[in-house]
């Protein structure tokens, strides 16, 4: 379990912006199937969730950085609804407007999706399609 970032991400961050700035206003996409290779190859498996703030076409946003760690803003609900029914396994942080197709421009975070010790962990990895699907907490660390 190691979040992969696309080359995006890590050329905005080097070269223009902040990890924060990079992904703010973004959405989390969860997926059924087998995870991509990396953030850049093209999303694949199932679609079954697109989070956002409270359910609406508006971005998520995150707190200031501690620790060299990122989170959820705190006053924020991160919330969908569920699209498809299966088993979560992997999501993506994507900016609005990513087609999900290859990239090595978008700035993306994929990471593992379960019940405890993912990258995402959620109260059931079991969605059903028309469910309700939040996400109370949120973090990214910089090794």
């Amino acid at each position: 379990m190691a979040l992969k970032s696309s080359t995006g991400l890590k050329n905005a961050v080097l070269s223009t912006s902040s990890f924060k700035a990079a992904l703010d206003g973004g959405k989390i996409r969860i997926f059924s199937g087998s995870a991509p290779a990396d953030a850049d190859a093209a999303e694949t498996g199932t679609l079954l969730c697109e989070v956002s703030l409270n359910g609406t076409a508006t971005g998520l946003t995150f707190a200031a950085a501690a620790s060299g760690t990122i989170s959820k803003t705190g006053s924020e609900v991160w919330s969908g609804t569920n699209v498809a029914a299966g088993t979560a396994t992997h999501y993506r942080f994507v900016a609005t407007g990513d087609t999900g197709a290859l990239s090595t421009t978008q700035a993306r975070l994929q990471g593992t999706v379960g019940l405890i010790g993912a990258d995402l962990n959620i109260s059931n990895v079991n969605l059903t399609s028309g469910a309700p699907q939040t996400v109370d907490y949120f973090t990214a660390t910089l090794l």
